[in-house]
C-alpha cells in the first residue's frame, strides 16, 4: 500500500519536509526579528509537518519539538515580564518603546526595529525618571530583559528544529 502523500515523480513527503526546514528557519529568525511570530511559527510548522507525514517519528519528533517551542515561548515571557516587574518598568515606557520601533522599522531598514525601541524605551523612561541617569539604567535594565526573553526562546527554537532533524532522519530511514 502505497502512503497518501506519495505522487509520481517527486516524493510529497519531501517537499513538505523542505517546506518545512524553510518555515523553521524564518521561525528562528522570528524570534529575533521580533515582527515575525517566532515560537507560534514553529510549533504551527511541526503540527502540520507531523500530520502531513504522519509516520511516528514524525509525530514524536513535532510533538517534542512543539513541546520545547512553547516551553521557550513561555519561558522568555514569564522571564522577561519578572525583570521588567523587578525593575519597575511600567507599561508606558514599553509602549513608547513600540511606538520608537515602529518608527524605527520605515526610518533606518533592517536595524531600525532595534534602534527605535531602544529610544523609545529611553524617551519613556526619561520622562518617568526626570534623570539621564535613572532613565538610561532603567531602560538598559528592560533592553537586558527582553535580550534575555530573545536568547531563551531562540535557543528552545533551535532546540526544537534539532529534535525535527532527527525525527526527518528516522522518518525518512524507516518508511
Amino acid at each position: 500500500m502505497t502512503s497518501p502523500c506519495h505522487t509520481k515523480g517527486v516524493d510529497a513527503q519531501i517537499i513538505y519536509t523542505v517546506i518545512a526546514g524553510l518555515l523553521l528557519i524564518v521561525s528562528a529568525l522570528g524570534t529575533i526579528i521580533p515582527v515575525l511570530p517566532g515560537s507560534l511559527l514553529t510549533i504551527v510548522t511541526l503540527l502540520g509537518w507531523g500530520w502531513l507525514l504522519g509516520s511516528g517519528a514524525s509525530w514524536w519528533a513535532a510533538g517534542l519539538g512543539m513541546l520545547i517551542a512553547a516551553l521557550g515561548w513561555s519561558a522568555s515571557a514569564v522571564l522577561t515580564g519578572r525583570k521588567l516587574k523587578q525593575h519597575q518598568i511600567p507599561k508606558g515606557s514599553i509602549f513608547w518603546g513600540l511606538i520608537g520601533a515602529i518608527a524605527g522599522a520605515f526610518i533606518i531598514p533592517v536595524v531600525g526595529l532595534f534602534i527605535g525601541f531602544a529610544l523609545g524605551l529611553f524617551i519613556g523612561e526619561a520622562a518617568r525618571h526626570r534623570k539621564f541617569a535613572g532613565a538610561l539604567a532603567s531602560s538598559w535594565a528592560t533592553l537586558k530583559a527582553m535580550g534575555l526573553g530573545i536568547l531563551v526562546e531562540f535557543g528552545c527554537v533551535l532546540l526544537a528544529t534539532s529534535v525535527w532533524v532527527i525525527g526527518l532522519i528516522t522518518h525518512f530511514a524507516t518508511r
